[in-house]
């Protein structure tokens, strides 16, 4: 009976120290942060409770009040402006993932593994985020720039509001092809479908995400489980399986 009591205890302790922590996610780290969660819940009891979306976005939402606790951004800047505004917990901020940049076609064949299409393809739209709000469309932007292919096709773009939206742009066929985060077409070494180009790292800046604990999450243990949790081998093997670089 002690040892049922002690048990039942022990249980009742776990219980009463899981606590929610409302969470910020780039749109381009939907998938991995989904499975992330999942197993962070499992591991620790503490849940995880999601919002998808742009990073610039994010930023003027955490600024003007959202009940924020932790922000994964795609960038590294986002995190440090908050940081340098005092709006973050102090030393929490580092990088997740490395992100990367890839011409995708929900076409087989339609991307060369050159990216050749960009100056050959006739093709009437090319899908980009807004390079305004997410990095990866800034990176984009950068990329065409340094092809000296941004003047002729700047008539042919269109924009997502999100990385998110940028790929269901090209997955749903109204943009024949579009720059999109690796991570949302590739898992395990390998497209998962369609064909696509991934862009060489030099011809764009490095796509560094950070993660930090805002200001409101400081005193919430569930907003400091959660990051060192992305450190842990488990969800660094799901970050790598996604594409990205850690």
């Amino acid at each position: 009976m002690k040892q049922l009591a002690g048990l039942l205890a022990l249980m009742a302790w776990g219980t009463a120290q899981a606590d929610d922590v409302q969470v910020a996610v780039a749109a381009n780290f939907t998938a991995p942060m989904q499975k992330i969660a999942a197993a962070f819940e499992k591991d620790t009891g503490h849940k995880a409770v999601l919002a998808f979306g742009a990073t610039g976005k994010f930023y003027a939402q955490i600024v003007n009040g959202a009940p924020f606790e932790v922000l994964l951004a795609a960038d590294d800047a986002t995190p440090a402006k908050l940081e340098a505004e005092h709006r973050t917990v102090p030393g929490t901020r580092f990088t997740y993932a490395t992100g990367k940049l890839v011409l995708w076609s929900a076409q087989d064949g339609y991307v060369d593994d050159k990216g050749q299409v960009l100056q050959t393809g006739h093709y009437a739209h090319l899908a980009i985020a807004n390079p305004r709000t997410a990095p990866y469309g800034a990176a984009a932007v950068e990329t065409l720039t340094r092809l000296n292919l941004y003047d002729r096709v700047r008539g042919k773009l269109v924009q997502g509001e999100n990385i998110a939206q940028t790929h269901q742009f090209v997955s749903t066929g109204n943009a024949p092809l579009g720059f999109v985060a690796l991570s949302q077409v590739y898992r395990d070494g390998r497209f998962t479908s369609g064909s696509g180009w991934i862009v060489p790292a030099n011809l764009h800046a490095p796509i560094r995400q950070d993660v930090v604990i805002l200001a409101r999450g400081g005193a919430n243990p569930a907003a400091r489980a959660l990051e060192d949790y992305l450190k842990s081998n488990k969800a660094r093997d799901i970050i790598r399986s996604y594409g990205y670089a850690l």
